[in-house]
């Protein structure tokens, strides 16, 4: 389902509960110096990501202090977080002229530690050649396995300008391990210059035709099922915040599609890429 921008008002674009990807939740949250924002959502566990600007976020009398500092756009520097255990009450404050912050969460029934990430972890794949090269930015990855409960956070970027992305094209819609798990996915994009654009593609069953929209600067994309590629225009960069919650465990197991599986071996890193979902 796309949902195109709009003022959310900082109230969930995907609240607790959605209909259509029950075990995700999406917020955004804008703020002017010295403004705060106090949340708590029963049954998910929670990261504050700022998008721009530099925040302080307390969570059960800890305060996370001098949290972002990107500027102008998701390309002005390197992402931050602080992971804030189920139902645990946040309050986020403003310490720069004015900030964009992401909250991405996952149903869950325990309550973790909170803890912060200043350094995410990076892993690059893929090639120009394969028009498939791109970052991704794990923000509560591999790293936090054991201190996180179902949520999955990254940051992906294409490199260059144009090129696709999520393929070979996979789904994670069925709990039958070991060949699949159960994740619900919602995405954030953007675009630089922000007024390009891209697609993106959801087939719902192989060999069969799919659906195709048009995403913009801001679009939120939320993903049941499928098997969901993207692509930027030529002459644009894509960005794309991910959230992704798994059904009965954290780690993300894909399933490629069969007509496409044989590429996995041809696109360079990807096998690594894959490694680090967990």
């Amino acid at each position: 389902m796309h949902i195109a921008p709009y003022d959310n008002q900082n109230e969930p674009i995907v609240a607790a509960g959605n209909p259509l990807v029950p075990l995700n939740y999406f917020n955004i949250v804008k703020l002017e110096k010295d403004q705060s924002f106090e949340y708590q959502v029963p049954g998910y566990e929670t990261c504050i990501v700022p998008a721009t600007g530099t925040v302080s976020v307390e969570v059960e009398g800890i305060t996370y202090s001098d949290l972002g500092g990107r500027g102008v756009d998701v390309w002005d520097g390197e992402p931050q977080g602080v992971y804030i255990p189920t139902g645990a009450k946040a309050t986020i404050t403003c310490t720069s002229d004015a900030t964009e912050v992401f909250i991405a969460g996952a149903k869950f029934d325990k309550v973790l530690e909170p803890f912060d990430v200043r350094e995410p972890d990076l892993v690059q794949y893929g090639s120009d050649d394969t028009k498939t090269h791109r970052k991704i930015k794990h923000i509560l990855g591999q790293k936090q396995h054991d201190k996180v409960g179902r949520l999955l956070v990254s940051e992906l970027y294409t490199v260059g300008q144009g090129g696709w992305s999520g393929f070979p094209s996979h789904k994670h819609d069925t709990d039958r391990l070991p060949t699949e798990t159960r994740h619900d996915e919602t995405y954030n994009f953007r675009f630089r210059p922000n007024h390009g654009s891209g697609l993106q593609m959801l087939q719902r069953e192989d060999g069969k035709p799919g659906e195709a929209y048009h995403i913009v600067d801001g679009s939120t994309f939320c993903i049941d099922t499928g098997y969901h590629p993207c692509a930027v225009l030529p002459g644009y960069e894509m960005y794309y915040f991910t959230i992704l919650g798994g059904l009965s465990q954290r780690s993300l197991v894909q399933y490629f599609q069969p007509t496409h599986a044989y590429q996995v071996e041809t696109i360079p890193g990807i096998k690594d890429m894959i490694a680090k979902f967990k």
